[in-house]
């Protein structure tokens, strides 16, 4: 199959369109820059352009999506444009990546992936969602992975008692791939740790990696909104802060396990260990 890989040049998008090339996929990256991918083809695409993105999925037969960051406007209208280009183009097979956003159909102020699965959904194209809720990326930011190394404490704005089912970019590639394989496979496909994991664990992990004890404390989103800011702009992290928010108010973020890529696809996720050793942290 031809693909074309949203943000081939990211974080997220990098390993998908990486895996795919391995198994023997051609990638078309979609990119802002095309000269930043070397891996193979590569076009601009204009988020806010229907028609350069439907051109773009004509010339494909498989598209991965992924929303990039940014403020809850600019989503709500990435996840339009995207959703009108595809049906008008038709590629045989879109996966999308809910990037650990709410796949919540029932929610009054729905997120904009579900803004987007809407859209898709009178289509008439195969779609499949690879819904994981958080990425173990995170946990590299400067600040956060500093503060293991030099002062023995993982700090990260969820409660010490909040259990997530934690999975990686490498997983989200793995599982992409999988549902360009098996195009029977559509909904949603929730990915993640089972059982989920508490900070206490992740620290653990981080400890038995690095070889010293490793601490977890809980941050505020607040704070974590202020450190990240510096990072990626005070605009794209709203959204963020405010589902770590939400997230002092829920129990805990555990998938379904009759959902989940084990169950439907057969792929688990790396464990924190096998992570930290594939990063090579």
């Amino acid at each position: 199959m031809n693909i074309l890989v949203h943000g081939a040049t990211g974080a997220q998008g990098g390993p998908v369109a990486a895996k795919l090339i391995e198994l023997g996929h051609t990638v078309t990256a979609g990119v802002r820059n095309p000269q930043a991918y070397s891996a193979g083809n590569a076009i601009a695409l204009d988020l806010d352009d229907v028609s350069t993105l439907t051109k773009a999925y004509e010339d494909v037969d498989g598209v991965f999506v992924h929303l990039p960051l940014g403020s809850p406007e600019q989503l709500q209208t990435w996840a339009k444009t995207i959703a009108i280009a595809i049906g008008s183009a038709r590629p045989a097979r879109v996966v999308v990546s809910s990037s650990g956003y709410p796949v919540d159909f029932t929610a009054e102020h729905p997120s904009a992936i579900v803004t987007l699965l809407r859209g898709l959904e009178g289509s008439g194209v195969s779609t499949a969602v690879v819904a994981p809720r958080l990425y173990l990326e995170n946990l590299l930011a400067p600040h956060i992975v500093g503060a293991v190394r030099t002062d023995g404490v993982l700090r990260y704005p969820l409660r010490e008692d909040y259990a997530v089912s934690w999975s990686s970019h490498l997983d989200v590639a793995d599982v992409a791939a999988g549902l360009f394989a098996d195009t029977d496979i559509t909904g949603v496909i929730d990915l993640g740790a089972l059982p989920g994991l508490v900070g206490a664990d992740l620290a653990r992990s981080f400890g038995e990696h690095l070889g010293r004890e490793v601490r977890f404390e809980a941050q505020s989103p607040a704070e974590m909104g202020a450190e990240m800011a510096v990072l990626i702009g005070e605009e794209a992290i709203k959204p963020v802060v405010a589902m770590y928010t939400h997230r002092l108010t829920q129990p805990s973020d555990v998938i379904d396990e009759s959902t989940s890529a084990q169950k439907r696809l057969g792929i688990a996720p790396r464990s924190v260990s096998q992570w930290l050793a594939d990063m090579g942290v």
